[in-house]
């Protein structure tokens, strides 16, 4: 039976940043990668969507100069992001949280920032392994080693150390974490298949004179759900990645559909993608047809587009006394907020990689709320603010949103420069951070596993 000091279970942001950390630090580190069939990913890595994006902030929590990035990966520099209600708009050109990097952000070709990683990792002598699937993880804390991971050909791997970085879907997570939790399983905790929010999108040709390289570009409150909108990235000009995130299992009947755009009183469930993404484009651009908008087929998972899923809930800490630790959308430390959070992916690997490495990891819980909880905690605190917001809501905001905003944030004054619904909205934002103190935003702390 094999041995590993270190054993990573998913080869995406996550996964490869631990191997990397570990490795660099001399563990035995190896990547367990399930794969995908598909051409142009194959025997590179995992399913990667072909595009996403980074804030400037983002690379300090990331902790990769944007020096380092590869020209391929890089695909359009950002001045700023517009946001759109049914009737105003806001344009922020400053993210309000220091940085290093000089812009305002950049898209990003998703895959191969994946396949980066997973260079760093191999080059500072991670083993990365692709088309192995795991199908569990036994642990025995009285035994040495401590676990052992079982692979779909048969084989066993033995290890002290596992981190998990399966994504938001949990696979292997939920079992792994079940064998802690005393009655309790994660299937209850965190569901995947009802707390997630879906993403899906296509990379479509723009027409050159609408086609902006500066901005990224959201709409909120022209259709149902809870934290659901769409969006337009610039990617390599004129291509655009168009899509939207939304909530899995939405009723229309609980909608009023006179009162969300891309809603018609024909419909008779919650459109698909595809059509919302057209809706869209017919809302913003009348004078254009969708043929003037082609789908890029040769990019994406699926003939230019692509679904994947989002955690878009409270995260959970991990028996990291056990020896395990739960990074990146595993531990539910994404948002539908920010299109899935590579940042706070690659940090926390890197940190869970870095303590297994010196057989520290029973810091993890401690080190990544110190990292990541100040982001952890916006987009907590956001989600909640705006739950039951409906179109007139989003208005509102956004016509507020310029008074209550400066370089460093909301600030007090700053509201009473926004009349009542500014000081409304940043009370009720400061209440809702106040009420998440303490790392409170958590949903299943270290000392709820028996360890």
């Amino acid at each position: 039976m094999e041995y590993v000091d270190v054993a990573v279970v998913g080869g995406g942001p996550a996964g490869s940043s631990a191997a990397e950390a570990a490795a660099a630090r001399g563990a035995d580190a190896v990547v367990l990668e399930k794969g995908v069939p598909r051409a142009d990913r194959a025997e590179r890595g995992p399913d990667s969507t072909d595009a996403a994006g980074l804030l400037d902030y983002w690379l300090e929590i990331m902790d990769i100069p944007f020096e380092e990035f590869p020209d391929d990966v890089v695909l359009s520099e950002l001045e700023g992001a517009k946001f759109y209600g049914p009737n105003a708009e806001l344009a922020l050109t400053e993210t309000g949280i220091d940085a290093e990097y000089d812009g305002f952000g950049f898209t990003m070709h998703r895959a191969r920032f994946d396949d980066w990683l997973r260079e760093r990792a191999v080059d500072a002598g991670a083993d990365y392994r692709v088309g192995v699937s795991v199908t569990g993880v036994d642990t025995d804390l009285s035994a040495s080693p401590r676990h052992t991971v079982h692979l779909a050909n048969g084989e066993d791997i033995e290890t002290d150390y596992v981190i998990l970085a399966d994504g938001p879907q949990r696979t292997v997570t939920g079992g792994t974490l079940d064998q802690f939790l005393d009655g309790r399983t994660m299937s209850d905790i965190m569901p995947s298949n009802t707390v997630n929010h879906i993403a899906y999108q296509e990379h479509r040709r723009m027409p050159e004179e609408l086609f902006d390289p500066d901005f990224i570009e959201f709409w909120w409150g022209i259709m149902p759900g809870h934290t659901a909108y769409p969006w337009i990235f610039p990617n390599d000009a004129p291509v655009a990645r168009i899509g939207l995130t939304m909530p899995i299992g939405l009723d229309i009947a609980d909608y009023d559909v006179s009162e969300w755009d891309l809603l018609s009183s024909e419909d008779d469930g919650i459109p698909r993608g595809r059509e919302y993404i057209e809706r869209l484009l017919r809302r913003q651009f009348p004078d254009y047809d969708l043929d003037d908008f082609p789908i890029v087929e040769d990019r994406g998972k699926s003939k230019g587009t692509e679904t994947y899923p989002i955690s878009s809930t409270r995260p959970i800490e991990s028996p990291a006394r056990a020896g395990i630790a739960v990074t990146g959308g595993a531990m539910g430390a994404t948002s539908a907020f920010h299109e899935g959070g590579d940042h706070v992916a690659v940090r926390t690997g890197k940190i869970a990689g870095r303590l297994a490495a010196v057989e520290r990891l029973e810091r993890y819980n401690d080190e990544w709320h110190a990292a990541i909880g100040d982001e952890i905690l916006r987009n907590v605190t956001f989600a909640d603010l705006v739950r039951d917001w409906g179109p007139r809501d989003w208005d509102r905001a956004f016509t507020t949103a310029s008074a209550l905003m400066d370089a460093r944030g909301i600030k007090a004054d700053a509201a009473l420069r926004g009349g009542l619904h500014g000081i409304e909205l940043v009370m009720k934002y400061k209440w809702g951070k106040f009420g998440y103190r303490n790392g409170k935003y958590v949903q299943l702390r270290e000392d709820e596993f028996a360890v």
